[in-house]
Protein backbone atom coordinates (compact mmCIF):
# COMPACT_ATOMS: atom_id res chain seq x y z
CA UNK A 1 0.00 0.00 0.00
CA UNK A 2 1.25 3.47 -1.35
CA UNK A 3 0.01 5.95 2.32
CA UNK A 4 -1.16 9.21 0.63
CA UNK A 5 0.25 11.68 2.18
CA UNK A 6 0.12 15.74 1.98
CA UNK A 7 2.40 18.09 2.79
CA UNK A 8 1.86 22.03 4.18
CA UNK A 9 1.95 24.54 4.11
CA UNK A 10 3.69 24.05 0.55
CA UNK A 11 5.33 20.45 -0.69
CA UNK A 12 9.43 21.23 -0.81
CA UNK A 13 11.22 18.90 -3.33
CA UNK A 14 13.09 17.52 -0.31
CA UNK A 15 9.70 16.34 1.50
CA UNK A 16 8.22 15.56 -1.66
CA UNK A 17 11.83 12.93 -2.39
CA UNK A 18 11.15 11.97 1.26
CA UNK A 19 7.53 10.62 1.07
CA UNK A 20 8.23 8.89 -2.37
CA UNK A 21 11.53 7.06 -0.90
CA UNK A 22 9.73 5.87 1.91
CA UNK A 23 6.88 4.04 -0.58
CA UNK A 24 4.50 7.09 -0.06
CA UNK A 25 2.32 9.17 -2.94
CA UNK A 26 2.09 13.10 -2.29
CA UNK A 27 -1.40 14.24 -2.87
CA UNK A 28 -3.77 17.02 -2.04
CA UNK A 29 -5.82 16.11 1.28
CA UNK A 30 -9.09 14.11 0.66
CA UNK A 31 -10.78 11.71 2.55
CA UNK A 32 -8.64 9.28 1.33
CA UNK A 33 -5.10 10.83 2.92
CA UNK A 34 -4.00 9.16 6.00
CA UNK A 35 -0.61 11.26 6.83
CA UNK A 36 -0.12 15.35 6.98
CA UNK A 37 3.26 16.40 6.72
CA UNK A 38 3.75 19.72 8.11
CA UNK A 39 6.70 21.60 6.61
CA UNK A 40 6.96 25.32 8.70
CA UNK A 41 4.91 27.55 10.16
CA UNK A 42 0.94 25.93 10.09
CA UNK A 43 -0.63 28.07 13.00
CA UNK A 44 -2.82 26.18 15.47
CA UNK A 45 -6.11 27.32 14.14
CA UNK A 46 -5.24 25.98 10.89
CA UNK A 47 -4.25 22.71 11.62
CA UNK A 48 -7.17 22.77 13.75
CA UNK A 49 -9.47 22.99 10.65
CA UNK A 50 -7.70 20.78 8.59
CA UNK A 51 -8.22 18.19 11.31
CA UNK A 52 -11.94 18.96 11.77
CA UNK A 53 -12.06 18.69 8.05
CA UNK A 54 -10.11 15.78 7.34
CA UNK A 55 -11.16 13.34 10.12
CA UNK A 56 -9.32 10.46 8.68
CA UNK A 57 -5.81 11.68 8.98
CA UNK A 58 -4.47 8.97 11.14
CA UNK A 59 -0.58 10.34 11.77
CA UNK A 60 0.69 13.90 11.90
CA UNK A 61 4.41 14.73 11.26
CA UNK A 62 5.36 18.12 13.05
CA UNK A 63 8.58 20.13 12.02
CA UNK A 64 10.12 20.34 15.37
CA UNK A 65 11.21 18.94 18.28
CA UNK A 66 9.02 20.51 20.62
CA UNK A 67 5.80 20.06 20.17
CA UNK A 68 4.19 22.71 22.88
CA UNK A 69 2.48 24.95 20.26
CA UNK A 70 0.06 22.29 19.44
CA UNK A 71 -0.11 20.56 22.42
CA UNK A 72 -3.49 20.65 23.22
CA UNK A 73 -4.58 19.20 19.80
CA UNK A 74 -2.64 16.31 20.69
CA UNK A 75 -4.23 15.93 23.82
CA UNK A 76 -7.53 16.26 22.59
CA UNK A 77 -6.86 13.63 19.85
CA UNK A 78 -5.45 10.32 21.41
CA UNK A 79 -6.70 8.54 18.36
CA UNK A 80 -4.29 9.95 16.40
CA UNK A 81 -0.33 9.20 15.95
CA UNK A 82 1.13 12.41 15.99
CA UNK A 83 4.96 12.60 15.40
CA UNK A 84 7.90 15.29 16.16
CA UNK A 85 11.13 15.42 15.24
CA UNK A 86 12.53 15.00 18.92
CA UNK A 87 16.16 12.87 18.52
CA UNK A 88 16.17 13.51 14.99
CA UNK A 89 17.91 16.94 15.69
CA UNK A 90 20.50 15.86 17.73
CA UNK A 91 23.97 16.09 15.88
CA UNK A 92 23.63 20.12 15.23
CA UNK A 93 21.80 20.62 18.31
CA UNK A 94 24.41 18.92 20.73
CA UNK A 95 26.98 20.51 18.68
CA UNK A 96 26.06 23.75 19.29
CA UNK A 97 25.34 23.51 23.28
CA UNK A 98 29.56 22.20 23.43
CA UNK A 99 30.13 25.49 21.10
CA UNK A 100 28.36 27.50 23.70
CA UNK A 101 30.45 25.48 26.76
CA UNK A 102 33.42 26.11 25.64
CA UNK A 103 32.68 29.65 24.41
CA UNK A 104 31.72 31.14 28.02
CA UNK A 105 33.85 28.96 29.91
CA UNK A 106 36.93 30.51 27.56
CA UNK A 107 35.57 34.05 27.76
CA UNK A 108 35.03 33.98 23.76
CA UNK A 109 31.91 36.67 24.24
CA UNK A 110 33.93 38.81 26.81
CA UNK A 111 37.14 39.21 24.00
CA UNK A 112 34.73 39.32 21.24
CA UNK A 113 32.86 42.86 22.89
CA UNK A 114 36.43 43.87 23.80
CA UNK A 115 37.89 47.19 21.76
CA UNK A 116 41.48 47.16 23.30
CA UNK A 117 43.69 43.81 24.42
CA UNK A 118 43.41 42.91 27.49
CA UNK A 119 44.44 40.18 30.54
CA UNK A 120 43.77 35.90 29.09
CA UNK A 121 41.08 34.44 31.28
CA UNK A 122 38.92 31.64 31.25
CA UNK A 123 38.39 27.73 32.65
CA UNK A 124 38.73 24.87 30.85
CA UNK A 125 35.81 22.24 30.46
CA UNK A 126 38.14 19.17 31.34
CA UNK A 127 37.34 17.14 34.57
CA UNK A 128 34.47 19.79 35.24
CA UNK A 129 31.14 18.74 36.77
CA UNK A 130 28.66 18.72 34.06
CA UNK A 131 24.97 18.48 34.92
CA UNK A 132 22.83 17.84 31.53
CA UNK A 133 18.67 18.66 31.94
CA UNK A 134 17.07 16.08 29.43
CA UNK A 135 18.23 12.32 28.38
CA UNK A 136 16.48 12.34 25.26
CA UNK A 137 18.69 12.66 21.45
CA UNK A 138 19.94 16.19 21.72
CA UNK A 139 20.73 15.37 25.88
CA UNK A 140 22.51 11.92 24.64
CA UNK A 141 24.56 14.00 22.17
CA UNK A 142 25.55 16.42 24.82
CA UNK A 143 26.71 13.50 27.05
CA UNK A 144 28.88 11.97 23.92
CA UNK A 145 30.32 15.42 23.19
CA UNK A 146 31.30 16.44 26.35
CA UNK A 147 32.53 13.03 27.53
CA UNK A 148 35.77 13.61 25.75
CA UNK A 149 36.58 16.95 28.07
CA UNK A 150 35.36 15.27 31.07
CA UNK A 151 34.14 11.76 32.95
CA UNK A 152 31.92 13.82 35.44
CA UNK A 153 28.56 13.71 33.97
CA UNK A 154 25.59 13.76 35.34
CA UNK A 155 22.09 13.07 33.55
CA UNK A 156 18.39 14.27 35.26
CA UNK A 157 15.48 12.47 33.59
CA UNK A 158 12.23 11.88 33.86
CA UNK A 159 13.14 8.35 35.44
CA UNK A 160 16.26 6.50 36.67
CA UNK A 161 16.57 4.44 34.40
CA UNK A 162 20.29 5.03 34.06
CA UNK A 163 21.97 6.67 31.09
CA UNK A 164 24.93 4.43 29.00
CA UNK A 165 27.79 6.16 29.58
CA UNK A 166 26.91 9.04 32.37
CA UNK A 167 29.32 8.89 35.75
CA UNK A 168 25.38 8.79 37.25
CA UNK A 169 21.80 9.24 36.83
CA UNK A 170 19.24 11.19 38.66
CA UNK A 171 15.40 11.93 38.16
CA UNK A 172 13.93 14.93 37.98
CA UNK A 173 13.07 14.53 41.61
CA UNK A 174 17.17 14.88 42.27
CA UNK A 175 17.91 17.67 40.14
CA UNK A 176 17.82 20.03 43.90
CA UNK A 177 20.69 17.40 45.31
CA UNK A 178 23.26 17.54 42.28
CA UNK A 179 23.11 21.97 41.82
CA UNK A 180 25.37 22.76 44.50
CA UNK A 181 28.40 20.69 42.93
CA UNK A 182 27.19 21.35 39.86
CA UNK A 183 30.04 23.25 37.54
CA UNK A 184 28.01 22.99 33.71
CA UNK A 185 24.43 23.15 33.74
CA UNK A 186 22.97 22.35 30.65
CA UNK A 187 19.44 22.56 29.57
CA UNK A 188 18.10 19.87 26.66
CA UNK A 189 15.17 19.56 28.60
CA UNK A 190 11.56 19.71 26.43
CA UNK A 191 9.11 22.57 27.11
CA UNK A 192 6.18 21.28 29.30
CA UNK A 193 4.13 22.79 31.95
CA UNK A 194 6.27 21.02 34.24
CA UNK A 195 9.16 22.51 33.19
CA UNK A 196 8.53 25.89 32.77
CA UNK A 197 10.61 27.98 35.18
CA UNK A 198 12.63 25.19 35.94
CA UNK A 199 15.61 26.70 36.67
CA UNK A 200 14.06 29.66 38.95
CA UNK A 201 15.43 32.27 41.78
CA UNK A 202 15.73 29.15 44.50
CA UNK A 203 17.56 26.88 42.05
CA UNK A 204 19.99 29.56 40.56
CA UNK A 205 21.00 29.90 44.68
CA UNK A 206 21.73 26.41 44.67
CA UNK A 207 24.67 26.29 42.02
CA UNK A 208 27.91 27.31 43.71
CA UNK A 209 28.81 31.53 42.24
CA UNK A 210 31.48 29.75 39.64
CA UNK A 211 28.94 27.96 37.84
CA UNK A 212 27.78 28.36 34.30
CA UNK A 213 24.23 27.72 32.86
CA UNK A 214 23.67 27.16 29.09
CA UNK A 215 20.05 26.75 27.55
CA UNK A 216 19.85 25.41 24.14
CA UNK A 217 16.27 23.94 24.81
CA UNK A 218 13.48 26.41 25.43
CA UNK A 219 13.18 30.12 27.15
CA UNK A 220 10.78 29.29 29.67
CA UNK A 221 13.07 26.75 31.53
CA UNK A 222 14.97 29.54 32.47
CA UNK A 223 13.21 32.60 34.55
CA UNK A 224 14.48 35.39 33.20
CA UNK A 225 14.12 38.18 35.99
CA UNK A 226 15.91 35.62 38.35
CA UNK A 227 18.89 35.20 36.08
CA UNK A 228 19.75 38.88 35.36
CA UNK A 229 19.59 39.22 39.09
CA UNK A 230 21.55 35.99 39.82
CA UNK A 231 24.78 37.49 36.53
CA UNK A 232 23.96 41.04 38.26
CA UNK A 233 24.97 40.20 41.66
CA UNK A 234 27.65 38.04 40.87
CA UNK A 235 26.08 34.64 41.90
CA UNK A 236 26.70 32.97 38.37
CA UNK A 237 29.94 32.85 36.63
CA UNK A 238 28.10 33.30 32.92
CA UNK A 239 25.20 31.84 31.72
CA UNK A 240 24.79 31.36 27.08
CA UNK A 241 21.61 31.38 26.45
CA UNK A 242 20.21 30.34 22.51
CA UNK A 243 16.52 30.44 23.49
CA UNK A 244 15.30 32.90 25.65
CA UNK A 245 12.00 34.54 27.21
CA UNK A 246 10.87 36.60 26.00
CA UNK A 247 11.96 35.81 22.48
CA UNK A 248 13.14 37.16 20.65
CA UNK A 249 14.71 39.10 23.03
CA UNK A 250 13.77 42.50 22.87
CA UNK A 251 16.32 45.44 22.17
CA UNK A 252 17.61 46.92 25.40
CA UNK A 253 16.70 43.66 27.89
CA UNK A 254 19.60 43.29 30.51
CA UNK A 255 20.91 40.10 29.41
CA UNK A 256 22.04 42.46 26.33
CA UNK A 257 24.47 44.43 28.78
CA UNK A 258 25.03 41.43 30.96
CA UNK A 259 28.91 40.83 30.54
CA UNK A 260 28.44 37.77 31.70
CA UNK A 261 25.67 36.35 29.50
CA UNK A 262 26.69 35.04 25.32
CA UNK A 263 22.99 35.32 23.40
CA UNK A 264 22.46 33.65 20.15
CA UNK A 265 19.35 34.20 17.96
CA UNK A 266 17.92 30.41 18.42
CA UNK A 267 20.78 29.21 16.10
CA UNK A 268 21.11 25.23 17.64
CA UNK A 269 19.83 24.35 14.59
CA UNK A 270 19.51 25.86 10.75
CA UNK A 271 16.87 24.60 8.10
CA UNK A 272 19.67 23.92 6.19
CA UNK A 273 21.45 21.85 9.06
CA UNK A 274 17.90 20.24 10.14
CA UNK A 275 16.83 19.62 6.69
CA UNK A 276 18.57 16.22 6.37
CA UNK A 277 17.30 14.67 9.68
CA UNK A 278 13.69 15.72 8.72
CA UNK A 279 13.80 14.25 5.69
CA UNK A 280 15.33 10.85 7.25
CA UNK A 281 12.11 10.91 9.74
CA UNK A 282 9.47 11.68 7.24
CA UNK A 283 11.27 9.21 4.87
CA UNK A 284 10.93 6.14 8.05
CA UNK A 285 7.65 7.09 8.82
CA UNK A 286 6.17 7.25 5.60
CA UNK A 287 7.79 3.19 5.33
CA UNK A 288 6.59 2.53 8.99
CA UNK A 289 3.00 3.79 8.49
CA UNK A 290 2.87 1.56 4.94
CA UNK A 291 4.12 -2.30 6.30
CA UNK A 292 2.51 -0.72 10.01
CA UNK A 293 5.54 -0.77 11.54
CA UNK A 294 6.02 1.72 14.93
CA UNK A 295 6.91 5.43 13.87
CA UNK A 296 9.52 6.98 14.91
CA UNK A 297 9.52 10.19 17.14
CA UNK A 298 5.75 9.48 18.83
CA UNK A 299 4.74 11.88 20.70
CA UNK A 300 3.38 11.31 24.38
CA UNK A 301 0.36 13.56 25.16
CA UNK A 302 0.84 13.26 28.83
CA UNK A 303 4.15 13.97 29.04
CA UNK A 304 3.61 16.72 26.20
CA UNK A 305 6.96 15.68 24.27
Amino acid sequence: MEPSVAILPQASDYALQAVHAGGGVVEPLSPSTLGLILTGGLSRDALETVLLQYPHLSWIQLPLAGVDAYEDLILRTPDRQWTSGKGAFAQPVGEFALALTLAVLRSVDTFARARSWGSPQGVSLHGKNVTVVGAGGVGREILRLVSAFTDHVTMVRAHDRPVPGAERTVTDAGLDGVLPGTEVLILAAPMTAATKHLIDARRLALLPPEAFLINIARGPLVDTDALVAALAQDRLAGAALDVTDPQPLPDGHPLWSEPRALITPHSGETQDMIRPHFARRVRNNVHNLAVGAPLEGLVDAQAGY
